[in-house]
Formats: structure tokens, sequence, C-alpha cells
């Protein structure tokens, strides 16, 4: 079975992935809804799926095929080495150094000339991707393209370089002094990675 947008959303739905409620998200915005990849994601034939769905739709659209895959830590680490398993490259992560600020560690290394594709999970902002393309670009690598499993930008999110997700939505996000649910007095939850 072809992986489609509706597809993709019908596997998050059947395995809980496809949350309601309030949610802070990494951004600090709220939302009434959340997608939680890493409960698609552990299942291997999904992650599979997911992957070799991306790396198809990034060649396609960087019309390159990348030396490296690199995703920013916590959320990409899954659907980032799945997408290098498909191009059969080796795949790194950055993380973030006491300063909050994005870094290779670990004895991850790239070299200049180098070509690269961030891939994340779920992109709301693009910050953490943004970040990933600046620390690469900084270092004299070639970034090809990006891409996410969901967009929730509805396709706003600008990195620079081309992007694909295999499901764009466009998901109610509020700033935290304007978010209805707060003033309903519904708790907020923070399910992801990130602490904001």
């Amino acid at each position: 079975m072809a992986l489609t947008s509706e597809t993709l959303l019908d596997i998050f739905r059947a395995t809980g992935a496809y949350l309601k409620g309030h949610f802070r998200l990494s951004s600090g915005l709220h939302s009434p809804e959340y997608l939680q990849c890493a409960l698609v994601l552990q299942h291997p034939e999904h992650a599979e799926a997911c992957g070799q769905a991306l790396a198809a739709a990034l060649a396609e659209a960087a019309g390159a095929r990348p030396d490296v895959v690199v995703s920013p830590a916590m959320g990409g680490l899954m659907i980032g080495h799945e997408v290098a398993r498909a191009f059969r490259v080796r795949h790194i992560f950055t993380e973030r150094d006491a300063e909050r600020k994005m870094t290779l560690r670990r004895g991850f290394a790239v070299q200049p000339g180098e070509k690269a594709v961030i891939i994340e999970d779920v992109i709301t902002t693009g910050g953490s991707s943004l970040e990933v393309v600046e620390l690469l670009k900084a270092a004299g690598v070639e970034v090809i393209g990006a891409g996410s499993v969901i967009d929730r930008s509805g396709g706003k999110a600008d990195l620079g370089v081309k992007r694909v997700a295999l499901a764009t939505l466009q998901v109610t996000t509020y700033p935290p002094e304007a978010c209805p649910l707060c003033a309903q007095g519904i708790p907020v939850v923070k399910p992801g990675s990130r602490p904001v």
C-alpha cells in the first residue's frame, strides 16, 4: 500500500498518536492537537515505510542524493535513521549544549562539500531544523533539503532549503498569553521531548 497523507494519518489514529487536548509544543505555542510521532515510529514497519517515502520525496525535490542525514535530537532520531537507511548513507544528530545551542557531539563530524538533508519527525515553526541548517552551512556542508513526517505549519515553515513532508496540516496554535484553553482553565500538557 502506498503511503499517502491520508493513509499516514490513519496510521496516526490507529496507533493512538493523534491526540486531542491542550498541549504545549516545543515552539512554546499551545495547541488543541498533538501528533506524537514516536507512537507511530515505535513500529518498525511504519518507521521503515515513512523513511522510504521521505527519502523518495527528498531525492525528487532536491534532485540529488545526500552524503549524510542529520536530525535534531530527540524527535528526529528514529525517522532520520530510517531515511539514512533508505539512502544507504550515515545518520548523525545534533544536540543542545549547556547554552541551548544546537551542536554536533559524540564524535559526529561533517566535511566541507558534503551534501546533507535534515530530517525531523514534526515541524511546527521549523526552529530546530533551521538551527541545524545554519550549523551545517557554517561547516561548509551543502544542505540540499529537509523533510519531516508531519508539517504542522501548513507549509509555511521556511528553512531556506527545499522541504518535503509526508503530511501537511494546518493545526491551530496559540501564543500562551492568548490561549483560549488556558483561559478555560484546562491544564496544559508538554508531551514532546524538549523542555520549553
